[in-house]
């Protein structure tokens, strides 16, 4: 055996050292190409699984729920709010129908400023469940909803988006394998239960959309409800103002805000004036949980005891009493930015003896609006300051354009998919000047793809277990108002 000679050792040591070297400068400084730009260890690599994050951020929210509860009794209801259309141009009064005691506000006021100290100092403990930097759609549906938002997600990937969709669905009996398993995936949208993270029965309707925001694994989000659709990409809204210098973006109801006197002194906040802005409509609305998580887990705490005190003190029964009025009033409570978008919403339908026969609401491109409100024109003010913007959502709300659930016929007063002499007609021809500005004909497209759910999907939900003919019905409904031109067509003056 020849002797061992520490000089070799010492070449063999350098040689290995320099290939390592020249394949660490290969694999790092090489010029990336188009066949090359797949990470070979992705960035979410090493997370910890969103179930897991679910589950510890929920098993630390809960207790600081519990700990800040109003500790008084529900308030008291002195009569509910007419619905008031909004008017920029009149102070009216605020309505003053729910009333505490002295006690019971002095609990509620300090039970919210301690909620509000004890998220701002929770930081460690309670860690955000999101991925930094991913963004994404999220919406809930299950049961009847479930194949109206399937349509809904078809007119998203038709406009162009491909935002990855998070769909939350309230608990297991609402979770449909054969949709979730294998229809949503082609379309890069995947089921989760919210009852396997906050248990069962613990939140219920109006409270699931703004858990299912908190425990999406996105950072900037774009919300949509089920029966809501975008006639363009969302996710361009995301790069652009308001939302990019905002963080929080949402749209218009038809009413004037009826938040009550005693919310505002419980929050510690100055009562708006009446002509500041409208009630919120949240069928869609875009949110950053980089600035903003703060306001959304007050807004989870406004709805985790929404049904006994805070739906009640932030609408006082008026129209479409529930989590509506949370995001805004959470945000402002904290002195965090938003954007209210000030176009007023647009209701459409079909023009009757008795004047619209309305199933849908009309919402705008908020940078449009943007553009309007920097220049300092108010087009909800004074609609001549400016031309009207561009159509951006459809809510297809009332009622929803389900084939299994009457929407053809008499089913619904608003009889959507008839003409006043009973034969099949379109649903949105009217006002003429707001369909124009949808660009192109979505009604069409809307029902093209709920024909393609129908006629593919016709055995896939639970709820049309027992329907028989769907294909057969919207086939027969596209032939006598789609498939050929008619002298009442709607005209599109703008360009899509």
């Amino acid at each position: 055996m020849g002797a061992f000679r520490p000089g070799r050792a010492r070449s063999l040591v350098l040689a290995m050292l320099s290939l390592i070297l020249v394949c660490t400068v290969y694999f790092y400084w090489t010029p990336t190409t188009a066949s090359s730009t797949v990470s070979l260890v992705p960035n979410t690599a090493f997370e910890v699984p969103l179930t897991e994050r679910q589950k510890d951020f929920w098993k630390v929210l809960r207790p600081i729920f519990e700990r800040h509860n109003p500790n008084c009794p529900s308030p008291d209801k002195l009569g509910d709010v007419d619905a008031q259309h909004f008017d920029p141009t009149n102070e009216l009064p605020r309505p003053d129908l729910t009333s505490l005691s002295e006690e019971d506000e002095r609990n509620m006021e300090e039970a919210h400023a301690s909620f509000i100290q004890d998220i701002k100092n929770s930081g460690k403990e309670l860690k955000p469940i999101h991925t930094p930097g991913k963004r994404g759609l999220v919406s809930t549906a299950g049961a009847t909803y479930l194949p109206v938002f399937v349509s809904s997600l078809r007119m998203l990937r038709r406009a162009g988006s491909t935002l990855p969709v998070e769909l939350y669905m309230k608990d297991a009996s609402e979770h449909e394998k054969r949709v979730c398993n294998e229809v949503l995936p082609k379309l890069d949208a995947r089921c989760l239960v919210l009852a396997d993270v906050v248990g069962k029965n613990i939140i219920e309707h109006y409270q699931l959309k703004i858990f299912a925001v908190l425990f999406s694994s996105f950072e900037e989000i774009v919300w949509m409800d089920a029966d809501c659709f975008p006639l363009g990409k969302p996710e361009e809204l995301l790069d652009s103002e308001p939302f990019k210098s905002n963080g929080l973006v949402t749209w218009p109801d038809f009413w004037a805000s009826s938040a009550s006197p005693l919310y505002y002194r419980i929050s510690r906040q100055e009562a708006p004036s009446m002509a500041a802005r409208q009630s919120s409509e949240t069928g869609a609305f875009l949110v950053s949980k980089k600035t903003h998580l703060l306001p959304l887990l007050l807004a989870a705490y406004y709805n985790f005891y929404g049904p006994s005190h805070y739906f009640r003190l932030l609408t006082q029964g008026g129209p479409g009493e529930g989590d509506k009025e949370t995001f805004i009033q959470a945000a402002s409570a904290l002195g965090a930015p938003f954007y209210t978008v000030s176009e007023r919403v647009q209701a459409i339908g079909h023009a009757t003896a008795d004047g619209l026969s309305g199933s849908a609401m009309a919402q705008s491109d908020p940078r449009e609006d943007y553009a309007l409100t920097q220049q300092d024109k108010w087009r909800v003010k004074d609609q001549a300051v400016a031309q009207a913007p561009h159509i951006f959502w459809i809510h297809a709300n009332y009622p929803k354009f389900n084939p299994g659930d009457r929407i053809f016929g008499m089913g619904w007063e608003t009889t959507p998919t008839l003409k006043e002499d009973g034969s099949d007609g379109r649903a949105w021809t009217a006002p003429a000047e707001t369909v124009g500005r949808f660009g192109y004909d979505v009604e069409k497209a809307y029902w093209e793809e709920i024909k393609w759910v129908s006629c593919n999907l016709e055995t896939a939900f639970k709820t049309w277990e027992n329907k028989v003919g769907l294909c057969e019905r919207v086939e027969e409904y596209w032939g006598h108002v789609f498939a050929g031109p008619h002298d009442d067509d709607p005209k599109f003056t703008l360009d899509g």
